[in-house]
C-alpha cells in the first residue's frame, strides 16, 4: 500500500479553505498525512485547519514563523518545506496543494492510477480550470507541464531533482529538471481529475497584471528563450485581462534581461528547456500550416 504525504501551504485563505478541506475530506483515498502550514494568516485560517484537524486524525497544522507578508514562490517553498520536514515517515508520494482548490473524489485514486500504470510517471496532475459564471473554462498547459495547484511526485523522482526550488517558477523548474533525468511528467484531461480554481492565476499578491510581470521575470530566471517568451506573450493576450497581460509578461522577461539578474544555473538545464521549448514552437507553427 502506497503511503501519500501532501503539503499545504496557505496564508490568509479563510474564505476558500474549508472548500479545499471539503475536497480532501470526500476524497475515495485519504492521504496518510495531509500537512497544512500556516503561513502568517492574519485572518481565520489557522482555525479552520485546527478544526478539521481535530475531526480527521490524518490532517496535521504546522504554524510558520510569519515574515510579515506573502512572498510569492519562495515564501511558498519555504512553508512545504517546513511541512515536509514535519513529516515522521518517508513516503511513496508527495503532493503539494494549494487553498483555494476544488476536485472530485476521486482525484487522488485517479492520479495513483496513472502512475500505478507507469513506473517512470514522475510527476502528474489534473488540468486545471477557473470558473466564469455557470462555465468552467480551462486554463492552457501543455500536456507535460504539471499544474502547481496540486500536484503529485513520486517521492523518488521528487529527491532527484533536489525537491522545489525557492523562485517564482519552481513549478515550471521542477518537471523539467524530471524531464531531463528522464521522467515522465503530465498534466492529464480526464472528468476525475479536474482541478478547480478559485482564483485568476497569478493574482493572489496585489493584482494579477503584477502576476504577469511576476511571471514573466520568473521565465527569465528560468532560462526561457526570448522567442519562447514573444510567442507565450502573445498567445497569452487572448487571456483575461485581454492584451495587457500578455504586455505584462514580455515586459518582465525583458526588465529582467536588461538588469541581467540572475538565472537557474544548473548544468544542462537551459539548453535541455530551451531545445525542449523550440520543439513545442516548431510542432505549433506545423500544425497550423497543415490545418
Amino acid at each position: 500500500m502506497s503511503t501519500i504525504a501532501i503539503i499545504s501551504p496557505v496564508r490568509n485563505e479563510a474564505h476558500l479553505l474549508p472548500q479545499t478541506i471539503a475536497s480532501m475530506v470526500a476524497q475515495t483515498v485519504h492521504p496518510d498525512y495531509w500537512v497544512i502550514v500556516d503561513d502568517g494568516s492574519s485572518d481565520a485560517t489557522l482555525d479552520i485547519a485546527h478544526a478539521a484537524a481535530a475531526m480527521h486524525s490524518w490532517i496535521k497544522v504546522v504554524k510558520n514563523t510569519d515574515r510579515g507578508k506573502r512572498v510569492l514562490g519562495a515564501g511558498v517553498i519555504q512553508a512545504f518545506k517546513v511541512g515536509y520536514n514535519s513529516l515522521d515517515i518517508e513516503p511513496d508520494f508527495i503532493g503539494k496543494l494549494d487553498g483555494d482548490m476544488t476536485f472530485g473524489p476521486k482525484y487522488i485514486e485517479t492520479l495513483l492510477s496513472h502512475f500505478s500504470a507507469d513506473p517512470k510517471l514522475g510527476a502528474a496532475s489534473g488540468k486545471v480550470f477557473r470558473p466564469e459564471g455557470a462555465d468552467q473554462v480551462e486554463e492552457f498547459m501543455i500536456d507535460e507541464m504539471v499544474a502547481g495547484q496540486f500536484k503529485f511526485y513520486r517521492h523518488s523522482c521528487w529527491k532527484a531533482i533536489g525537491g522545489f526550488v525557492e523562485a517564482v517558477m519552481w513549478d515550471g523548474i521542477d518537471f523539467h529538471r524530471a524531464r531531463q533525468l528522464g521522467w515522465t511528467t503530465l498534466s492529464i484531461l480526464h472528468n476525475e481529475l479536474r482541478l478547480i480554481h478559485h482564483r485568476l492565476m497569478g493574482s493572489s499578491d496585489q493584482n494579477v497584471l503584477k502576476g504577469r510581470v511576476r511571471w514573466g521575470k520568473g521565465q527569465w530566471f528560468m532560462g526561457s528563450s526570448f522567442f519562447y517568451i514573444l510567442a507565450s506573450a502573445a498567445f497569452r493576450m487572448l487571456e483575461k485581462p485581454v492584451g495587457i497581460g500578455g504586455m505584462c509578461i514580455l515586459g518582465g522577461y525583458l526588465s529582467a534581461m536588461l538588469r541581467r539578474e540572475p538565472r537557474f544555473n544548473v548544468l544542462g538545464f537551459r539548453s535541455e528547456l530551451q531545445h525542449w521549448q523550440q520543439a513545442r514552437l516548431i510542432n505549433l507553427i506545423w500544425r497550423r500550416q497543415v490545418r
